[in-house]
C-alpha cells in the first residue's frame, strides 16, 4: 500500500484537534421539543460527525429505517405521536456510538430498558464523561504511535501500516473483552468458573 505522508500527517493533526475539542452534547443542550424523524437524523449526523458514512458513502451511518428498528427491538422507547424527545436522542447517541464496536444485540443488553427520564439522564451523563475520557486517552496513544510517521526515516509507509495495525488490534481486543463481559450478565457463576478449570 502506498501512502502520501503529508496527507497522513494532515489527517492525524486534524484528528488530534477534533478529538481534543470534541464531546457529546450535554443533556440540557439536546432538544426536547419533539422532533420528526428527518430532523432527528440531521441532528444525529451533526452530533456524531466523526462516524463515517457506510462504505461507498451512499448512506449515512444513521437512517430512519435503523431508528425504527431500534424502536421495534425495544432498544429505545417509542416516539410519542411520531415525535422524538431528549430521551430518544440520548438513547440514539449511545446506541450509534456503541454499535461502532459491539453488536446491536449486545448494545441492547447494556442500555437500561423502559427507564425513567432521570435514570436515562444519569446513564447518559456518565456515558458522555467516559466517552470523553477514553477519546482523549485513545488520541494520546495514536499521537504517540504516530511519532514515527512525522519523523523522517524513509520508512513512513511502514509506520502508517503499524499505526493501522495498532488501531485495529486495540479495537479487536476491546471488542472481545466487551463481549466476554456482556456474556457474564445473568451467567451461572459456578458453571463459568467450573468451565475455566483445567481438565485432568
Amino acid at each position: 500500500m502506498s501512502y502520501d505522508k503529508e496527507l497522513i500527517i494532515h489527517k492525524l493533526e486534524r484528528w488530534d484537534r477534533f478529538i481534543t475539542n470534541y464531546h457529546l452534547p450535554d443533556w440540557d443542550s439536546i432538544p426536547d421539543l419533539g422532533l420528526y424523524m428527518d430532523q432527528v437524523v440531521v441532528l444525529l449526523v451533526q452530533y456524531l460527525s466523526f462516524i463515517p458514512s457506510i462504505p461507498g458513502g451512499k448512506e449515512s451511518f444513521v437512517t430512519s429505517s435503523a431508528i425504527n428498528n431500534y424502536v421495534r427491538l425495544k432498544i429505545m422507547p417509542a416516539p410519542v405521536k411520531r415525535k422524538y424527545y431528549r430521551v430518544h436522542i440520548a438513547y440514539l447517541i449511545m446506541i450509534l456510538t456503541m454499535k461502532q464496536s459491539i453488536s446491536i444485540s449486545d448494545v441492547q443488553k447494556i442500555l437500561p430498558a423502559d427507564s425513567s427520564e432521570d435514570c436515562v439522564r444519569s446513564v447518559y451523563e456518565a456515558y458522555s464523561e467516559k466517552f470523553r475520557q477514553l477519546a482523549l486517552f485513545f488520541n494520546q496513544q495514536v499521537q504517540s504511535a504516530a511519532t514515527d510517521i512525522r519523523t523522517p526515516s524513509g520508512n513512513e509507509e511502514g509506520a502508517v501500516g503499524r499505526l493501522v495495525i495498532e488501531c485495529g488490534l486495540i479495537a479487536g481486543f476491546s471488542k472481545i473483552l466487551a463481549e466476554k463481559l456482556i456474556r457474564l450478565c445473568d451467567a451461572d457463576t459456578e458453571a463459568v468458573l467450573a468451565a475455566e478449570q483445567p481438565h485432568e
